[in-house]
C-alpha cells in the first residue's frame, strides 16, 4: 500500500514536474484538456487511496488521533478532486460530491464523547459510498 502511494506521489511530480518545464502560452487545448484529466486522475487515485486508508482502520485498535488524520487526508484529497473536477463528467461529479459530503456530514455531526470503535462503525456506510463513487469516476475517466 505504501509503495502504491509513494509510486503515485512520483507520478504526480513527474507530471508536475514535466507541465512546470513547459511554457504555458504554447498550450494546445487538446494538451490542456489532457493535462486537466491526467491531474483529476492522480486526485482520485489520492482520494480511493486515502479512503481506503480510512475504510481499513479497526475499530478495535484505531485511536481518535489515527481517525481524524485519516478523515483529515480524505477531506484535503476531496477538495484537490473539486479543483480538478472540470474534466470529471456530471454524474461522477455529482456521485462523488454527494459521497464526500455525506462524509463531511456524519464525521462532523459526530457526539464529542464518540469513541474511536463506535466513529468508525458509523461512518463506515459513508465512507464505502466514497469509496464506491470514486471507483467509479476513477474508471469512467479511464484512470489507472
Amino acid at each position: 500500500m505504501k509503495r502504491f502511494v509513494a509510486s503515485s506521489l512520483l507520478c504526480a511530480a513527474v507530471v508536475l514536474g514535466a507541465s512546470a518545464c513547459s511554457s504555458s502560452n504554447d498550450t494546445t487545448p487538446q494538451e490542456a484538456a489532457s493535462s486537466a484529466g491526467a491531474a483529476l486522475c492522480t486526485n482520485l487515485v489520492q482520494l480511493k487511496s486515502d479512503n481506503a486508508a480510512l475504510k481499513a482502520l479497526s475499530p478495535a485498535t484505531a485511536t481518535k488521533d489515527q481517525l481524524k488524520s485519516a478523515y483529515d487526508a480524505v477531506q484535503n484529497d476531496w477538495k484537490k478532486v473539486k479543483e480538478s473536477s472540470s474534466a470529471l463528467k456530471s454524474a461522477e461529479k455529482e456521485a462523488v460530491t454527494t459521497a464526500a459530503e455525506d462524509l463531511k456530514k456524519a464525521y462532523e455531526n459526530l457526539p464529542g464523547d464518540t469513541t474511536c470503535k463506535d466513529a468508525i462503525t458509523q461512518l463506515q456506510p459513508q465512507i464505502q459510498a466514497l469509496d464506491t463513487a470514486a471507483a467509479q469516476a476513477t474508471t469512467a475517466n479511464n484512470c489507472r
